[in-house]
């Protein structure tokens, strides 16, 4: 958090009331809610906007005020294809490529293997074709507004999680055997009846009654309208997907040489799920051949279902309030202190309407889904930069206490996962069924194969957090739990570099003969290489190299360690304080 001198602050505000007055506007003394810290730089002149921009709408609230419209805040949908353009007789018209024949040359190339020819390594680093938003004080350019929405950022590539000279690139010497990938879905629409959407009718509902009316950045609510749907994916994040599978075809492409039967790829069968695996193969394969190109496997998502990919619906603890969603409880202590300002000074411009904490976080929240949508959202510049460094630990808290290290549940969550990953690795049948694993799929070698080169799994935020949790990558970890009252400096866990939108985590399996063992594994988060460390039995490795026997073994003892049985069933309250870092229950 940053502090800087009181004395700065007041200099400014007394330069913008001389201001004022060289206008000929009639003095009045700054409003108390005008909401300015003192903690505005003297070298950085943009961060006093938001409160001038506050100071000016108060001067003449009657002539900068919008009564707002009637449908202010409503929903606005469309539907598309349009009711009848189905009609299938004339499709004669339009035959397909395969019926008008002349194709031309279709000769293939050799599969491309980018991940250990390519130097350097080509980063993901922007949101093409969204508008990069601004802050509220949004003269630095240096300041992405899009990392800061923690799981709702799209996927960037990380720089380091501590190993800052390794690369995704396959270290020289060493050779790339097989690939393990686990990746979130594409960037959606809300959640059901989530904040956003209750934000929106609340506007609504405000409107529809005598004395709303919004002045200053909050003038545009005054026409606003909800144009979000429900958890579905939206088009940035259905061209996400594809562009992911496109860039691990050119990376590992050359692995599909070792198939002798076409692959089996994995998701839930919730409807995002299903599109974000199916656009990730079109990319991946080819638009008009990939469904005949593998086999897709879709898992039922719902409560009491076992599923790796959803080990929720089968771990009751996950879903109670007080351990489950503890999150948000430590959460909302940090929102109480990180939105005070924010609260004052937009509440100063609109009038009709009681701003909330909760009515902030939902604000922001609506920046990025607008956002990720819509391609736009004029919420985002609402916000200081602070603000959104505030908003990002808002997120990180959440995923730490409820989905991460801080939780009790995390690692039995994870555990279905490691327990597939270790069978893959060993080419071993799964035998015990004391976890998520689904019994009936994963001891049939047509659902669960225990032989492919590359395997491809689709799933959600929450449980890419779990499963790193129960891999025990201790490096995310190594700052120790969250506090509520302030952001620490450096800290190591990072949601937006854990679980984005489209987040990929990636196990290479390498042989390298040089070395005493010749096969290793690693992975890579988002384009970070992880150290192994945490790992019994895994050395430090300045490229995050585990002997792959070391690994094996140190999975063995992780899994024996996890009670699956206790910490998603028993009868257990949250300690106090939450000083767990490993996903487990104490003791």
């Amino acid at each position: 958090m940053r502090s800087d001198g009181g004395d700065t602050n007041a200099s400014y505000l007394e330069d913008i009331r001389r201001f004022m007055n060289r206008r000929k506007t009639p003095a009045r003394a700054l409003p108390a809610n005008v909401g300015c810290r003192a903690s505005i730089s003297r070298i950085n002149l943009h961060k006093v906007m938001p409160c001038l921009r506050a100071f000016c709408c108060s001067l003449c609230p009657s002539a900068s005020a919008e009564l707002a419209s009637s449908f202010a805040g409503s929903t606005a949908v469309a539907s598309y294809p349009p009711s009848g353009a189905t009609n299938t007789v004339i499709d004669s018209y339009f035959p397909d490529a395969s019926q008008v024949g002349y194709p031309g040359p279709t000769p293939t190339g050799a599969e491309p293997e980018a991940i250990v020819t390519a130097i350097p390594f080509s980063k993901l680093e922007n949101a093409f074709p969204l508008s990069r938003p601004n802050s509220a004080d949004g003269a630095d350019i240096t300041f992405n507004v899009m990392r800061r929405w923690g799981n709702l950022s799209p996927m960037y590539s990380v720089g380091s999680f501590g190993l800052p000279d390794a690369s995704p690139v396959i270290p020289e010497g060493c050779g790339l055997n097989a690939v393990h990938l686990l990746m979130r879905h594409g960037a959606r629409y809300p959640t059901s009846g989530s904040g956003p959407s209750t934000f929106a009718a609340a506007i609504h509902s405000a409107a529809s009654k005598s004395g709303f009316n919004v002045t200053g950045d909050l003038k545009f609510l005054a026409t606003w309208t909800y144009k979000l749907g429900a958890e579905i994916l939206t088009p940035f994040g259905r061209g996400a997907l594809f562009s992911n599978g496109v860039a691990f075809r050119y990376r590992y492409g050359e692995l599909l040489n070792g198939f002798t039967d076409l692959p089996v790829f994995r998701t839930t069968s919730e409807d995002r799920m299903v599109d974000s695996a199916l656009n990730f193969a079109a990319g991946f394969f080819e638009v008009r051949t990939y469904q005949t190109d593998y086999h897709q496997e879709i898992i039922i998502e719902a409560d009491n279902f076992n599923n790796t990919l959803a080990p929720y619906s089968v771990c009751p603890n996950s879903n109670t309030d007080d351990i489950g969603y503890f999150g948000s409880t430590q959460a909302s202590k940090w929102a109480n202190i990180y939105l005070q300002d924010a609260r004052m000074r937009l509440q100063s411009m609109i009038q009709g309407f009681n701003l909330t904490i909760s009515d902030l976080v939902d604000m922001q929240e609506m920046c990025a889904y607008e956002t990720v949508a819509l391609g736009f959202s004029k919420f985002c510049d609402l916000f200081t930069e602070e603000e959104w460094e505030g908003f990002e630990y808002y997120i990180d808290l959440g995923f730490w206490y409820s989905n991460g290290p801080g939780n009790p549940t995390a690692a039995a969550q994870g555990l279905g996962y490691v327990q597939e990953l270790v069978a893959r690795l060993t080419q071993t049948p799964i035998t015990v069924w004391n976890s998520s694993t689904n019994s009936t799929l994963d001891s049939s070698n047509i659902t669960f194969p225990l032989n492919q080169p590359i395997y491809v799994d689709a799933t959600h935020d929450v449980v890419i957090a779990n499963i790193v949790t129960a891999l025990n990558f201790t490096s995310l970890a190594a700052t120790g739990p969250l506090p509520t009252d302030h952001i620490p400096p450096n800290r190591s866990y990072i949601s937006s570099q854990i679980a984005p939108f489209a987040s990929q985590l990636v196990a290479q399996v390498l042989s390298c003969p040089a070395s005493e063992e010749p096969t290793h594994i690693r992975f890579i988060l988002n384009d970070g290489v992880v150290p192994l460390t945490g790992i019994h039995g895994c050395t430090e490795d300045s490229n995050g190299l585990c002997a792959l026997p070391s690994f094996i073994r140190g999975m063995q003892e992780r899994i024996g360690q996890i009670n699956f049985a206790h910490d998603c069933f028993a009868n257990y309250t949250m300690p106090n304080p939450d000083n767990i870092i490993d996903g487990r229950y104490p003791g």
